[in-house]
């Protein structure tokens, strides 16, 4: 396990990179699936990091407690090298109710994570309905537990998502994510 911060080209107001990506849930997914929240919340993330699992519940709590607010789940990692960052064990983990994210996508090609700049597993990026688009509006960890046995004491995305929603400035420093490198194929 390598331990990195996030780190991505993405700038405050840049647009979100277009995708089309298999979910977990048979579907296939665009950003105009999304097109009705006000906030969409992609993060990448995986099932085998332990800081990305450590952020699950905290996901599921985000997906369910914000009406307009959309939280996608892309993992990128190589399912090859790490099979249980697999199509089929992301379609598992939703089936049992584990991960219950609006959506869990697969880039298995990685060319979302690398459009994204997305460095590590979760990395999350909050971007605000722009009309048609989603604008970034805040780059930052999730909470401020940042070793997987750690309690959080600071919901720092929370903040984030609740002063977005509210059309209010994000009152939170942006600080960097950390966990493990994506595993990238060509790597």
């Amino acid at each position: 396990m390598v331990l990195v911060e996030s780190d991505s080209e993405l700038s405050r107001g840049d647009e979100a990179p277009a995708f089309e990506l298999p979910g977990a849930d048979g579907k296939t997914y665009s950003l105009s699936e999304f097109a009705d929240y006000d906030a969409l919340l992609v993060v990448f993330t995986c099932n085998h990091c332990p800081y990305a699992e450590a952020k699950v519940e905290e996901l599921n709590h985000l997906a369910h407690a914000y009406g307009d607010l959309a939280v996608v789940g892309i993992n990128p990692n190589d399912a090859e090298e790490y099979p249980d960052d697999s199509l089929e064990r992301m379609e598992e983990r939703v089936e049992n109710g584990d991960v219950q994210y609006t959506a869990y996508l697969r880039d298995e090609s990685q060319a979302v994570a690398r459009e994204y700049g997305a460095v590590c597993t979760p990395d999350p990026f909050l971007f605000e309905r722009d009309g048609d688009a989603f604008r970034l509006a805040f780059h930052s960890r999730i909470d401020d537990a940042m070793n997987p046995d750690a309690e959080p004491e600071r919901y720092e995305m929370r903040d984030a998502v609740e002063a977005l929603l509210a059309g209010e400035e994000i009152p939170v420093e942006s600080t960097p994510s950390q966990g493990c490198s994506i595993k990238w194929i060509d790597a």
